[in-house]
């Protein structure tokens, strides 16, 4: 047995209207579903971006079809990378720069990919790579 993939993946914002403005019109990602106060549902590529607000994950209980939700939230920073194709990654850095998003970070990866670091408005740490990093791209 083995698991094959990730399918979706969560972060966590208290102000998901501002959350909703930045995923949707600076990263251009598409709104799937969105439950006020609650949580924005984004496709990216053949996967799920999921932003909850913890204070309502963590402590108001969830049930679908009858079956309970885990309660779930955190604090602090977490952690994504999109990937974009190589002939991109310029365009990508320079959109960001004119949104006035800061770059935290650049990094130039043994074997010679690239990418950038920087923030959501949660203080969540995005990261936009040339494609091919860990050799998975489809």
């Amino acid at each position: 047995m083995k698991l094959n993939r990730i399918i979706e993946t969560c972060l966590y914002s208290r102000n998901l209207e501002r959350s909703e403005r930045f995923y949707s019109e600076t990263l251009g990602l598409n709104l799937i579903r969105k439950e006020e106060n609650r949580h924005l549902f984004y496709r990216c590529g053949n996967t799920m971006l999921l932003i909850f607000n913890p204070i309502h994950t963590n402590q108001e209980q969830t049930y679908v079809n009858g079956n309970k939700i885990p309660l779930h939230g955190t604090t602090g920073a977490a952690h994504i990378a999109f990937s974009v194709e190589r002939n991109q990654f310029k365009s990508w850095k320079s959109h960001l720069k004119e949104k006035g998003i800061e770059i935290e970070s650049s990094v130039k990866w043994p074997g010679g990919l690239k990418s950038i670091y920087f923030r959501d408005p949660a203080g969540n740490s995005l990261e936009i790579i040339e494609s091919g990093m860990w050799n998975i791209e489809e």
